[in-house]
């Protein structure tokens, strides 16, 4: 099967800077909104059999659009939810956004047992997300969109899918409404079939200026650092 793993549309969380990955959580910027409009539009030239999506607000109102257009209901599965952080929940500061994704990227890179502090370990994360991926299978569409989260789907990416560099994927922000897609399915594994370098409805729906704590790129505490020094 083809799956394209989209990120929600920009939330108020997103542009405050706040990891905000608890239930039910926030819904859509105006900015977030047009990006899920625009997604109907970017993916016109696929058939898209049918929509997943977590249980947080976010990824129902960003697949609603699409959704509408191809006449599906949406499917829920917990698992597509994001990556929880635990202690660092709501934090605004940088050395914690960070901290989280540094952890979720070592996931990838063949370090399960690290822990976000008072939340996951990566083999936690993983079994749960896993599981969500096999129910999208099992409803036995050639083509599925799965609305979920940047950081989530990141880390799984790393650590699932064939053909990805790590570093490339850590060190390149993932935009709302970005796109991770695969082919395959969870028997045989998963292999990169591309990703996209901004919003699915293009480059004008970008938000270059807020602080994104799942989607951004950890080189960029590299950056700080050098500066520092």
């Amino acid at each position: 099967m083809r799956l394209l793993l989209v990120r929600h549309g920009q939330t108020p969380s997103n542009v405050a800077g706040l990891l905000d990955t608890a239930f039910p959580g926030p819904g859509l910027t105006a900015l977030g909104a047009r990006q899920a409009a625009a997604i109907p539009g970017a993916l016109a030239d696929r058939v898209v059999d049918g929509v997943a999506v977590s249980t947080l607000v976010r990824t129902h109102r960003t697949a609603a659009p699409l959704a509408e257009r191809h006449g599906h209901d949406l499917l829920e599965l917990d698992g597509l939810r994001e990556v929880d952080a635990g202690d660092l929940e709501m934090s605004a500061h940088h050395d914690d956004h960070m901290r989280y994704l540094e952890t979720v990227f070592a996931w990838g890179r063949g370090e399960p047992g690290r822990r976000i502090p008072g939340g996951p370990d990566g083999t936690e994360f993983l079994d749960r997300y896993d599981a969500a991926l096999a129910a999208v299978a099992e409803a036995g569409w050639e083509t599925a969109v799965a609305v979920s989260h940047g950081a989530a789907i990141r880390a799984w990416a790393c650590a699932r899918v064939d053909g990805v560099d790590i570093d490339l994927l850590a060190w390149t922000p993932l935009a709302n409404t970005g796109l991770v897609e695969v082919e395959g399915d969870p028997d045989s594994g998963w292999r990169l079939v591309g990703l996209s370098d901004g919003p699915l409805g293009g480059a004008a729906l970008d938000d270059l200026v807020a602080e994104d704590p799942t989607g951004e790129s950890v080189v960029e505490e590299e950056r700080r650092a050098a500066t520092d020094d």
